[in-house]
């Protein structure tokens, strides 16, 4: 009798499912809306989680009675007090099957690391780090609450500095920059002093979908542009090192998974990040997620059925996942 298992990937702004057999082939997959229990409530977590699960398995022809683990990777699971909340989220699936949950930083390192363990380094809209021991025992984090609490490196804070440069323009204490052109034009504003009144007086809004501009000048040559970038690498590079630092990587060979967006960007963000986590851990090994974190999910539901997934099964998975999420989904 074949096994089933069951990844879910519960995001911010979108949920995905996925349902693979014990051979590593994707046989459904389902989509849903944001699940962040941070932002829509335990309802909409619970929501999600049913729609994007019902939409996998209808996909599938699978029943959840065929499931033998199921793994999930839930946005805004941040500390362990949580978790009583989540599992009672998750119960109202219903299955038969034992589970695991984890923040979806971390379905990253599951996902992206060759054997599954190592450091995740997300930077996105916002930016987050997470990681696991090869024993699968202990984990390491930062807080994943941004500029609060000192860990600014996502698109969201990348545009700020951006604006920060450009009002230091205008009051003569820092350079000129070609940004400050780039988001005028982006905001519509008439001129540099009407942007930064129109910021305060919030007539214009400047979020991190402008992130990209900022490359684009640093492109052409912009130095304040090229620093900023810059300084988004090494904060990222520290995040990491925080983890390698808790787990106690420096010596080990593993791999640092890059996931998110900013990281399309390439070189000019992976340079200052490696060359800041280089000397701490000089064995690390960089590697940038091709597949989408729900995978990661999958894996880990395969764990809780002590299933080790074989290279094999990790490159069935990788080929066949993009194959399924092409495919029509229908609501169960």
């Amino acid at each position: 009798m074949p096994h089933y298992f069951l990844g879910v990937d519960i995001g911010s702004s979108k949920s995905h499912a996925c349902v693979a057999d014990e051979t590593g082939q994707v046989l459904g997959f389902g989509s849903a809306g944001a699940g962040n229990h941070e932002s829509v409530g335990y309802e909409g977590l619970i929501r999600a989680l049913d729609e994007s699960t019902q939409r996998a398995l209808a996909q599938a022809n699978v029943s959840k009675r065929d499931i033998a683990g199921a793994g999930f990777g839930i946005a805004g699971f941040d500390w362990q007090t949580e978790r009583a909340a989540m599992l009672d989220a998750i119960s109202t699936l219903k299955l038969d099957a034992p589970v695991e949950i984890v923040n979806d930083a971390m379905l990253g390192v599951i996902a992206g690391a060759r054997d599954g363990w190592g450091v995740a380094v997300v930077s996105g809209t916002g930016c987050t780090a997470r990681g696991r021991t090869r024993d699968r025992q202990r984990e390491g984090m930062v807080t994943g609450a941004g500029q609060w609490m000192g860990e600014a490196a996502g698109a969201g804070e990348l545009v700020r500095w951006a604006i920060h440069a450009a009002a230091h323009m205008w009051t003569r204490r820092g350079p000129a920059t070609k940004l400050a052109d780039a988001l005028i034009q982006r905001a519509g504003a008439r001129d540099l002093q009407d942007l930064l009144e129109g910021i305060i007086n919030f007539r214009y809004e400047l979020d991190a979908s402008a992130a990209p501009l900022i490359f684009e000048i640093a492109a052409q040559g912009d130095v304040v542009a090229q620093s900023l970038i810059q300084r988004a690498g090494r904060e990222l590079g520290e995040l990491a090192n925080a983890v390698i630092r808790q787990l106690n990587f420096e010596k080990e060979n593993f791999d640092v998974v890059l996931v998110g967006s900013m990281w399309n960007s390439g070189e000019p963000l992976i340079r200052p990040f490696r060359e800041t986590v280089l000397p701490l851990a000089p064995r690390a090994q960089f590697v940038k997620l091709s597949v989408p974190p729900v995978v990661g999910a999958v894996l880990l539901g395969m764990e809780q059925a002590d299933l080790a997934p074989t290279p094999s099964l990790r490159e069935r998975l990788d080929a066949t996942i993009h194959q399924a999420r092409s495919a029509p989904v229908f609501a169960a």
